[in-house]
C-alpha cells in the first residue's frame, strides 16, 4: 500500500486537474452558447434559401444555365475536411477524421487513384492526423475556426467555386460535425459541388415554382443566387462545426471533472485506511513495548 504521502501528493494533483477541467467546462459552455445561438438564428434563413434555390433551380439544374450542377467524370477530387485547432474534446476530430477517410475509400477508390484524391483541412487538429496518415494535402486553414466570421468564410468558399469553375477538381465533399445539442453531434458527409437537387414531384416543383415571378429574368437570379447560396452552406457547415466543438469538450471536461472527484473520493478512502492502518500499528507497538517492560 502507498504511504500516506503519495497518497496526499495525489489527491493534490487530481483535484488540481478538476480545477482545470471545471473551468474548461465553463468557458465551452459560455462559447457554446453564444456560437448556439447564432447557428439557431442562422439555419432557418439558409434552409429556406436552399429551398428557393432548389425550386427555382429545378428546371435548369442539368443544364448549362447552373454550371455548378454539372456532373462530370471524377478526374481530381477534393474533400473539405473541418475539425478544431485544439485537442480535450472527446472524439470530435477522430470521427470527421475516419470518415473523411472512409469517404474517400467508400466513394471514389474503385476507379480513382489516392493521388487523385486532395484533402483541404480547415482546423490544425486535421491537418496534423492528415499528413500523419500521407494523404495528398491541398492546403490548411486555421485562422476562422476560433472566430468564425461570413466575409472570411465566404473568401474560402469562393476559391472552392473558382477552383471547381476551372477545372481544377471535379468534385468538392465537406466532411464536418452537425451540431443537434450538447451531448450530440452527427458526422455529415456533404457534396458541396456540383449542386445535388432534393428530389421532388414534378407536380410539386410544378405549383411551387408557380408563387414565383422573375424579375428581370430567372436565368440571371439564378446566377446571381446559386454563388450566394454555395457560401451560405458552407458558412452553415462551419458554424456547425464550432458549436459542435464547444459542446463535444464541455461534454468532456465534464466527464472529466466527475471521474477526478470519484477518483479524489477513492484515493481519501485509500487515506483513510492507510492512516487508521499506521495508528494501529503504533498502538500495538506501544502496547508490546509496555508489556515488555512489565516483564
Amino acid at each position: 500500500m502507498a504511504n500516506l504521502k503519495e497518497i496526499r501528493t495525489r489527491i493534490s494533483s487530481v483535484g488540481s486537474t478538476r480545477q482545470i477541467t471545471s473551468a474548461m467546462k465553463m468557458v465551452a459552455a459560455a462559447k457554446l452558447k453564444k456560437v448556439q445561438e447564432t447557428v439557431t438564428n442562422f439555419r432557418p434563413y439558409a434552409l429556406k434559401m436552399q429551398e428557393i434555390m432548389a425550386n427555382v433551380a429545378s428546371s435548369v439544374a442539368d443544364g448549362e444555365d447552373n454550371v455548378f450542377a454539372v456532373d462530370r467524370d471524377y478526374g481530381q477530387v477534393l474533400i473539405v475536411v473541418i475539425t478544431s485547432n485544439k485537442g480535450l474534446c472527446g472524439a470530435f476530430n477522430s470521427n470527421v477524421i475516419k470518415e473523411a477517410v472512409q469517404l474517400a475509400e467508400r466513394k471514389y477508390s474503385g476507379y480513382l487513384a489516392p493521388s487523385k484524391i486532395r484533402y483541404l483541412a480547415i482546423g490544425k487538429k486535421g491537418y496534423d492526423a492528415l499528413r500523419k496518415r500521407k494523404v495528398q494535402l491541398e492546403d490548411a486553414v486555421t485562422d476562422i475556426i476560433d472566430n468564425p466570421v461570413y466575409d472570411d468564410v465566404a473568401v474560402i468558399a469562393q476559391s472552392l467555386m473558382d477552383k471547381f469553375l476551372k477545372g481544377q477538381y471535379d468534385c468538392i465533399d465537406i466532411v464536418y460535425n452537425e451540431f443537434v445539442n450538447a451531448a450530440t453531434q452527427n458526422v455529415i458527409c456533404k457534396q458541396f459541388l456540383p449542386i445535388v437537387n432534393e428530389e421532388k414531384t414534378a407536380g410539386k416543383q410544378q405549383e411551387q415554382q408557380s408563387d414565383y415571378i422573375f424579375e428581370p429574368t430567372k436565368k440571371y437570379i439564378i446566377k446571381e443566387m446559386i454563388p450566394i447560396t454555395l457560401r451560405q452552406s458552407f458558412y452553415g457547415a462551419l458554424l456547425d462545426s464550432v458549436a459542435s466543438e464547444y459542446g463535444s469538450r464541455m461534454t468532456s471536461m465534464h466527464q472529466a471533472t466527475d471521474n477526478a472527484s470519484s477518483l479524489i473520493q477513492d484515493l481519501t478512502l485509500q487515506y483513510n485506511k492507510a492512516r487508521q492502518a499506521a495508528i494501529t500499528n503504533e498502538i500495538l507497538e506501544i502496547v508490546g513495548g509496555a508489556e515488555a517492560l512489565k516483564g
